[in-house]
């Protein structure tokens, strides 16, 4: 097992990665689950896929699962679905002390985080991801929120899990489709600020998608080790560290937005679309070298992902692209800064960007 800290401020915590977690919940979670009765908040694929394991384990350690089980998709992450799980959560007499389990990707581990950091001023909740985009990014660092008419993840908070179970078992019963999306985080990690880690999905990626237990383990852990790292330097997002996980995701979100955070794109292949425009962004800009910015995006097209903006099919140009970034919560004295690249594993926080321009490349994006 790879056993990860996060050493964040008063509430340290773990993340461990090994295949069978979640058939060991219990004795992984020895000492947080007080009462019989444990709440778990998932959505109805998981469910499907995970339900019986969870339930297993749980009851033949002495426990009751209280299921609540959602839709799947970012539809869920409302405030509707928020309120019902927080008079759900009051109906079984949760207090602060309790730990409330997160079964499923980013939409519900948000969605349960969010409802955690507000129920009672703060209880206690526990991560178990089940996609690789959850496991190797939103399921670490404590940022939770909902989708808002105007945005994606306006509304939230700063709310540390206490214990984060990354099951690599999950991996070999996702969607090919699902698999992917995640991968685009992984390929995050080497491009923001580690060239040999982006060499080494370089090499390895493809027999990692493929199924390579080795090599799944050592992207998950080194994914998480990074990101453990920077929240650790910048849990809150204030000294500009911790916004360069962010790559990718000012363009990706603005695509979201534009798409209905619909099944048609899922977040992670917009976080890809984003990462390539980042790149010929900074290579627009003389930032970073042509050739880099053509090998992040020839990376990414080779493992299966969409990364041509042009083939998405929207029905927009680039100052309606822009517009949806307007309402991107690190919108600062009316600028919005953009984490560009000087090269592979070199990123860093411009805060010159004139949007007009964005647009502007965006148009010629959108054109192919």
């Amino acid at each position: 097992m790879a056993v990860i800290p996060v050493d964040v401020s008063g509430r340290p915590y773990e993340v461990r990665v090994e295949a069978g977690l979640l058939a060991e919940l219990v004795p992984n979670c020895r000492g947080l689950l007080r009462k019989p009765g444990v709440p778990v908040v998932t959505d109805q694929t998981v469910h499907k896929a995970w339900g019986e394991v969870i339930e297993a384990s749980l009851r033949s350690n002495g426990h009751e699962p209280h299921w609540r089980i959602l839709p799947p998709g970012e539809q869920t992450k409302s405030w509707a679905e928020l309120s019902a799980i927080v008079d759900w959560l009051l109906d079984l007499g949760v207090e602060r002390g309790d730990h409330i389990l997160a079964l499923g990707g980013g939409v519900i581990g948000d969605l349960t985080g969010f409802a955690a950091a507000i129920l009672k001023r703060g209880c206690h909740f526990i991560q178990l991801p089940t996609t690789l985009l959850s496991q190797v990014d939103s399921s670490v660092g404590g940022k939770t929120a909902i989708n808002t008419p105007a945005g994606k993840n306006l509304v939230g908070a700063f709310h540390q899990p206490a214990l984060v179970l990354a099951d690599l078992a999950v991996l070999d019963t996702l969607p090919a489709r699902e698999l992917l999306a995640g991968y685009a985080e992984v390929v995050k990690y080497g491009l923001i600020g580690d060239a040999d880690f982006f060499a080494w999905c370089d090499a390895n990626g493809a027999q990692m998608l493929a199924g390579d237990s080795a090599k799944r383990e050592y992207a998950v852990a080194h994914s998480v080790a990074a990101k453990a790292r920077i929240v650790a330097e910048d849990e809150r997002e204030t000294t500009g560290t911790r916004a360069l996980l962010n790559l990718g995701h000012t363009f990706g979100h603005a695509i979201e937005a534009e798409t209905g955070y619909s099944a048609d794109l899922l977040h992670g292949e917009a976080v890809a679309v984003g990462m390539v425009l980042a790149a010929r962004y900074s290579a627009r800009r003389s930032i970073m070298p042509r050739a880099s910015a053509d090998h992040v995006a020839r990376h990414l097209a080779a493992a299966g992902l969409r990364s041509e903006l042009s083939g998405l099919g929207l029905d927009c140009d680039g100052h309606g692209l822009v517009q949806h970034m307007l309402h991107d919560k690190k919108m600062d004295a009316g600028t919005l800064p953009f984490v560009l690249m000087k090269g592979i594993g070199q990123a860093f926080l411009a805060k010159d960007v004139d949007l007009a321009d964005v647009a502007k490349f965006l148009d010629e994006q959108l054109a192919g």
